[in-house]
């Protein structure tokens, strides 16, 4: 093979795995604690205040949350395009389980951990939906059932249950864009905000859990 020859095959070779490559790249930070900051997430409450903060754990910035009878999240306002990052990652961990025996209900519907997601509709407020990925206490993994509060516009599903180890981390990875579409029969394409969510307010107990490494990717 003549070295023009070589040059065009490796060129050639290029074009093909580099898009690959790039698209394998993109990923869209969610959580920046390492800043020691969170200046740029808001909190809302339902009930109370769970107790947000910044720590240090096995050496990496994390957010820790305690919640007591009290239910508020955390939140970030940041459009996601899910055609381009469907995949939503994070690290979580808990100290403790709840003593629930059936989140479905609105008297069990607390969670240690939860990550919860907004596609908004400012123009049909009533259409909008919402995805929670829960560590659930007694529902089997992969679950899916309608939030007792707000119905099917906000759905739940179990990622975690009572029989995974606690006081560890353990890192997940979905698929948002068609996790929605099972869910909701429809090809939901933005994330309008992410929030976190450790809530005991139902139930009248007490949760403490973790946060880290929350990012949407491509792969």
């Amino acid at each position: 093979m003549s070295p023009l020859s070589a040059l065009k095959s490796v060129v050639l070779l290029l074009a093909l795995i580099y898009p690959a490559l790039q698209a394998q790249e993109i990923s869209i930070p969610i959580s920046n604690f390492s800043s020691l900051q969170l200046s740029d997430w808001q909190q809302k409450s339902f009930k109370g205040e769970t107790q947000y903060q910044i720590i240090s754990i096995d050496k990496q910035a994390v957010v820790q949350a305690k919640s007591t009878a009290s239910a508020s999240s955390l939140y970030k306002q940041l459009r996601i395009d899910l055609h381009k990052t469907p995949y939503l990652n994070w690290s979580w961990r808990i100290d403790k389980k709840l003593a629930i025996s059936n989140e479905q209900s609105k008297q069990g519907d607390d969670f240690v951990a939860r990550i919860y997601l907004i596609s908004e509709n400012k123009w049909f407020f009533w259409k909008s939906k919402a995805i929670n990925y829960v560590w659930a206490n007694s529902s089997p993994k992969n679950t899916i059932w309608p939030n007792p509060f707000a119905g099917e516009h906000v759905m739940m599903l179990a990622v975690r249950s009572g029989d995974d180890a606690i006081q560890q981390w353990h890192t997940e990875k979905r698929n948002v864009l068609k996790d929605l579409n099972k869910i909701f029969g429809e090809d939901i394409r933005y994330i309008d905000a992410t929030a976190i969510m450790t809530d005991t307010d139902n139930s009248s107990g007490t949760a403490h859990s973790y946060y880290a490494n929350i990012y949407f990717s491509a792969q």
